[in-house]
């Protein structure tokens, strides 16, 4: 059998394919499986500039979308995808059952050189966001990074900054590869990425300050390798059952369970995350206001033993929340600075 595994064409979006196709030859060497690379409407075009992906759109959920159609129409056999990417709501007919096991979730934050020649290093362990200069220009695309940040940091600048991890790395560190009019516009002096796709693109030496779950909790699924397919083929759900990594899917599983029921999605400022012990399950969860002013945090401890156990977890935590976030905690309209 021979498996086909839709990807896009990011450096990380193929070592995280490249993960999978190793697991599967270590755990099913008889089966063949083929990459293949589809372009989605959320892949970043330089000439769009620095704009972000628009929730009317789907947001993060344009990575997925022409990887998913390819997949309902057959074309591809399985997908692969960076879990904090999709929408806690997957199209009918196909389901994410198998996961790899997690990399590090959290998020790093990277400076620039100006940066790294003003920051207060001294406070970078015990307070690390009050490291940033006094109006730091913060080049992020993310809603929830975005929102952590002002909730500590209002005076700070979020402008989007958009491009796979190493165009990101390379703009942020290198400025003759922006125009006047960019440099003028977004002189950003430090972006934040996640140490799993640092770590996977072997570049967790560019990371200045690893932020632990307390400092920014991560995104829900952050840190973790999905892999879809259609509901109704038991054959590649079968095979891909040999490389799933239990823990991880009771994890995420919790986390996208309290995403869904908050009506959140990989666009909204909202952070889960879950670690397992022996039987017991933590869930945190974190929903703010785009502009960081409104925070809500609760968390839950279940013992679980199955995923429907786990999903039962995030299924409390997130009506709890619910029950006391402002309906309308994710109209406002955040400002590019």
């Amino acid at each position: 059998r021979t498996i086909k595994i839709g990807t896009r064409g990011s450096p990380l979006a193929l070592a995280q394919t490249e993960m999978v196709r190793a697991a599967l030859a270590a755990a099913c060497p008889d089966v063949q499986t083929l990459p293949v690379v589809i372009k989605t409407s959320g892949d970043w075009n330089p000439k769009e500039g620095d704009v972000r992906l628009s929730s009317a759109d789907g947001g993060k959920g344009q990575f997925a979308k022409e990887i998913e159609q390819a997949l309902l129409k057959g074309e591809i056999d399985a997908a692969v995808h960076s879990m904090k990417d999709m929408d806690s709501t997957l199209p009918d007919g196909l389901v994410i059952e198998h996961i790899l096991p997690r990399a590090d979730a959290r998020d790093a934050l990277l400076f620039s050189s100006k940066i790294n020649n003003k920051a207060d290093f001294s406070q970078l362990k015990t307070a690390p966001f009050d490291a940033l200069p006094e109006g730091c220009v913060v080049g992020s695309a993310s809603v929830r990074r975005a929102a952590f940040l002002l909730s500590q940091r209002p005076d700070l600048k979020i402008v989007p900054f958009r491009g796979n991890v190493q165009t990101r790395i390379h703009k942020l560190r290198n400025e003759d590869v922006l125009s006047d009019d960019e440099k003028a516009d977004h002189d950003v002096g430090c972006t934040l990425l996640a140490m799993a796709g640092l770590t996977r693109l072997g570049l967790e030496q560019e990371a200045d300050v690893v932020l632990g779950p307390e400092d920014m909790l991560p995104a829900a699924g952050q840190g973790a390798v999905g892999i879809e397919c259609k509901a109704d083929d038991s054959e590649v759900l079968a095979i891909l059952s040999q490389i799933s990594h239990d823990e991880t899917v009771y994890c995420v599983s919790a986390e996208r369970e309290a995403l869904r029921v908050l009506d959140g999605s990989c666009h909204t400022p909202i952070g889960a995350y879950a670690t397992l012990t022996g039987k017991e399950i933590h869930l945190r969860v974190c929903v703010m206001s785009l502009d960081g002013q409104q925070v809500f945090k609760d968390d839950i401890r279940a013992a679980i033993g199955c995923v429907d156990d786990a999903v039962a977890a995030g299924r409390t935590l997130g009506e709890r929340l619910k029950g006391v976030v402002p309906s309308n905690i994710f109209e406002q309209v955040i400002s590019d600075g």
